[in-house]
């Protein structure tokens, strides 16, 4: 195998952990409120005990989305599929920008496991959170559109829950991290002071995404 096509074959899953990292650092992904329960109840076991059920949130939420849209593709030729998903990543984008603030999922400080979970999956569904893992799923995943539809389901979900278990424990270990620096060290002050707007991020990294897509449609 030669180095640009070892590159080629890694830049997808580049882009899976990174996004890990992405989502894991997006106060809205879970952290802030893993942390607010932290120091509400004034234990660490609290923040700890909330990370799992954010994590299966997140994750149910990315692999719902991803493989839905891998076995859309099994059914749909490969350009119109990007076509399509790039459109709903520009929308998304846009929407995202303009209402976005306003569509926030709440729960209580008393939320148990389930709640949290629900939450996690909620939000991280209201944000894109899996649309913008699609890019990366359909190299991993081409090789299946070509078997016939049996065997094609098979090798689609198969890399597509590796890629969602990858992401969420990239996106779930930066959250951990720096849940407990907010908790130890900073206080949730820290998005007072200096904090950068997600919002305006998640929203362009949303349209960047579109827009590759469009462009290799």
């Amino acid at each position: 195998m030669t180095l640009a096509s070892q590159a080629s074959a890694a830049a997808p899953w580049l882009a899976v952990v990174g996004s890990g990292i992405f989502h894991g650092v997006n106060p809205a992904m879970g952290w802030l409120f893993a942390t607010a329960l932290g120091l509400q109840r004034k234990s660490r076991t609290a923040l700890v005990a909330a990370l799992p059920p954010l994590a299966l949130g997140h994750a149910v939420s990315i692999f719902a989305v991803t493989s839905s849209a891998l076995v859309l593709g099994l059914a749909v030729h490969a350009g119109p599929l990007k076509i399509v998903a790039g459109i709903v990543l520009l929308g998304w984008a846009v929407y995202h920008l303009l209402y976005g603030h306003r569509h926030r999922v709440r729960v209580g400080m008393t939320a148990g496991a389930a709640g949290l979970a629900l939450w996690s999956a909620a939000t991280a569904t209201v944000h894109g959170a899996g649309l913008m893992l699609v890019p990366a799923l359909m190299p991993i995943c081409g090789a299946a559109a070509q078997a016939s539809l049996t065997s094609a389901l098979g090798d689609t979900l198969g890399p597509a829950a590796l890629v969602t278990i990858v992401h969420t424990l990239v996106a779930s270990a930066t959250s951990a991290a720096i849940a407990f620096a907010a908790y130890e060290y900073f206080g949730l002050g820290m998005l007072r002071r200096g904090w950068i707007n997600f919002d305006w991020i998640w929203s362009g990294a949303l349209a960047l995404t579109g827009t590759a897509l469009l462009a290799l449609a």
